[in-house]
């Protein structure tokens, strides 16, 4: 049988645009896994692993109007959100190469024997190295910054580890492009072109999350799709580790004194950040708890506005519209349920935006509403109206866990109320902002993009700096003449790494 075509789709009108390529068969992911295991060797070398990234991010740079044209005819986002994205991935390319330069990431510890300790310690010494071949998942809503170019793979390659993406089918013709280009970075600094390859398809998804020389995988989608591929990374003769964010609600509560301060202004910056990139970001505020009353209908109103203002936009494909769709028809459906501004069809390829209201008490035992404490990717959020603290607390109490969950104060708020709210919040997401609006992911050091189940599947985050840990594991090395320990754990410190020596950083 042929191998089924892959079809790159114009979002905007839901024609084919051209074939880029087939989907790979269970060989063909066998054969591209094997090459990637094959050249696992070569990034060891960490200044050359650094120069790879740095040169990925030039050449992704100079390529940028090809790849920008590219991913706007597959995902309609725009030439302005798109040329942002590029930025920050290139950004994203040499912020890894630093912290491969840096070294700390290797989490050296050197304790040197003792005998004096009860019991006695050997000499041990510790470090990370990288786990084998990383599976990559693109994402649909982030052709850059989360597909092909990535974190995730950033990540991975900056530990060391080959990787093999699977390419998202909204954005194929732009998953190639970049594959080319961080293939040709690699051969620019003398690497194998296998340290990255694509392929494409479903079952190919599915081969290679089960393939046994396949030590990880990273993946950003659906909670129905990422659990599938969660279930069948544990299901393995050898489990693997599966990093996946799966889905948020992202939570926000807005105090009534926040609100009788400045209503109108969280009413349009809630508007400006549920409607952004058409609400396909992974922190859309999905559903807000606001005070009912005269303070709660300032904010309301505001949020009309704003919300009225916004143009109807494109999804990044049918079927997502579609689900759209579907999702605001049940939600709108539910009894005491209301829609100030009714979410649905903009025309036949794009969506309007809006919102729906209900009374916060339906929602804090289980019944008919609690879809309204689902996700529902697109632009529009639940604005749940609460009239005493008590059901605040119940409602936060029902939610699953979250990328971000945000705290809306007033300029003298930061007391004990406001500190048990942001006490409530904190159990609820990897992520936890005063004051401010969840889209938006800085690339820094100390950001966390993760969060509890089904938010993500692990403990870890999937941007910034740590988002390297995800593909290492350490070892130690116990009683082992010098000539035979690897150079970063030598007492002499060759390579000049930051390390712990007996307890005290060197």
């Amino acid at each position: 049988m042929a191998a089924a075509p892959v079809w790159s789709v114009d979002p905007r009108t839901g024609n084919p645009r051209e074939q880029v390529a087939v989907e790979a068969t269970a060989e063909e992911v066998d054969r591209a896994v094997r090459a990637a295991h094959a050249v696992r060797a070569s990034l060891a070398d960490r200044t050359v692993r650094a120069a790879f990234l740095r040169a990925a991010a030039d050449l992704l740079a100079e390529a940028g109007e090809h790849v920008i044209e590219a991913a706007d005819a597959e995902t309609a986002l725009g030439p302005a959100r798109l040329t942002g994205e590029l930025a920050r991935t290139a950004a994203q390319l040499r912020a890894f190469a630093e912290v491969v330069d840096e070294g700390a990431f290797l989490d050296i510890h050197i304790d040197h024997e003792d005998a004096t300790r009860t019991p006695p310690w050997p000499d041990l010494r510790r470090y990370k190295i990288p786990l084998g071949v990383v599976a990559v998942y693109a994402a649909s809503n982030f052709p850059l910054a989360f597909s092909v170019p990535g974190g995730d793979t950033a990540s991975a390659l900056a530990a060391g580890c080959p990787v093999v993406v699977k390419a998202h089918p909204d954005h194929p013709a732009t998953s190639e492009l970049c594959a080319s280009v961080l293939r040709r970075a690699a051969a620019q600094v003398g690497l194998p072109e296998d340290v990255v390859t694509v392929v494409h398809g479903f079952e190919a998804g599915v081969e290679l999350v089960k393939h046994p020389l396949v030590s990880a995988a990273g993946f950003t989608g659906s909670v129905r799709g990422g659990r599938a591929l969660f279930d069948a990374a544990a299901a393995r003769p050898a489990p693997i580790p599966f990093h996946g964010e799966l889905g948020s609600l992202n939570p926000v509560v807005v105090t009534e004194a926040a609100a009788a301060e400045r209503g109108e202004q969280i009413g349009a910056g809630l508007a400006g950040s549920m409607t952004m990139g058409a609400g396909q970001f992974c922190t859309k505020p999905g559903f807000v708890l606001a005070p009912a009353g005269e303070t709660g209908d300032r904010l309301l109103k505001s949020l009309t506005e704003a919300v009225s203002d916004t143009e109807a936009g494109v999804l990044l494909d049918h079927r997502m519209r579609d689900a759209f769709l579907a999702g605001v028809r049940e939600r709108a459906g539910l009894p005491d349920v209301q829609a100030p501004v009714t979410p649905g069809a903009g025309s036949e390829h794009t969506v309007a935006a809006g919102f729906l209201t209900v009374p916060a008490a339906l929602l804090t035992t289980e019944g008919p509403h609690d879809a309204l404490l689902e996700e529902c990717f697109g632009p529009v959020t639940v604005v749940a109206c609460y009239t005493t603290q008590d059901e605040v607390t119940a409602v936060l109490a029902r939610l699953p866990g979250n990328l971000t969950a945000t705290l809306q104060i007033a300029t003298e708020q930061a007391d004990d109320s406001a500190a048990g709210l942001l006490a409530a919040l904190t159990p609820l997401a990897g992520r936890v902002l005063v004051n401010g609006w969840p889209t938006g992911v800085a690339v820094a050091p100390a950001q966390h993009h993760g969060g509890p189940y089904p938010a993500t599947t692990s403990t870890s985050t999937s941007v910034g700096a740590t988002a390297i840990e995800r593909w290492l594991r350490p070892v130690s090395y116990q009683t082992t003449p010098e000539v035979l320990l690897p150079p970063e754990l030598r007492e002499d410190n060759p390579l000049g790494l930051p390390r712990r020596v007996d307890g005290r950083r060197a």
